[in-house]
């Protein structure tokens, strides 16, 4: 058994070549082999988001704060709430992050294929955010 205390792990400041914003991580887990699952609290400011991208393995996000937003590719932007879970498949490309006026935050699970658990892409612009 491991219990990893509040506060033993600092946040980060989301990187711009993966955020558009103001986002905070917060790490909650790494896996310890053989586990391969991976686990952050991401907290995006009205505004911020992700850039594209896709997970090997998939990924779960577990909405647990606000109000925000999340689209994979060629489908609509769908809004989300606290309590909502949200499933993307492995190499889905899709995007997640706050809605233009409220703060949202959430668990994100995925896990590593060979140590990677994520392939970024480009940003997603302005006009994709507002649709």
């Amino acid at each position: 058994m491991n219990i990893t205390r509040v506060g033993t792990q600092p946040s980060t400041k989301g990187p711009s070549d993966w955020f558009r914003g103001t986002v905070r991580i917060d790490p909650l887990f790494q896996p310890s082999a053989p586990a391969r699952s991976v686990g952050a609290s991401v907290t995006f400011e009205p505004g911020a988001r992700t850039a594209w991208h896709t997970h090997p393995l998939g990924q779960t996000l577990l909405i647990t704060a606000g109000c925000g937003w999340v689209q994979r590719e060629g489908g609509p932007v769908e809004e989300v709430h606290p309590g909502d879970v949200v499933w993307f498949s492995a190499g889905e490309r899709h995007w997640h992050g706050a809605t233009a006026t409220t703060a949202m935050t959430h668990i994100a699970i995925q896990e590593q294929l060979d140590g990677k658990a994520v392939d970024w892409e480009e940003h997603v612009s302005d006009e994709q955010y507002r649709k």
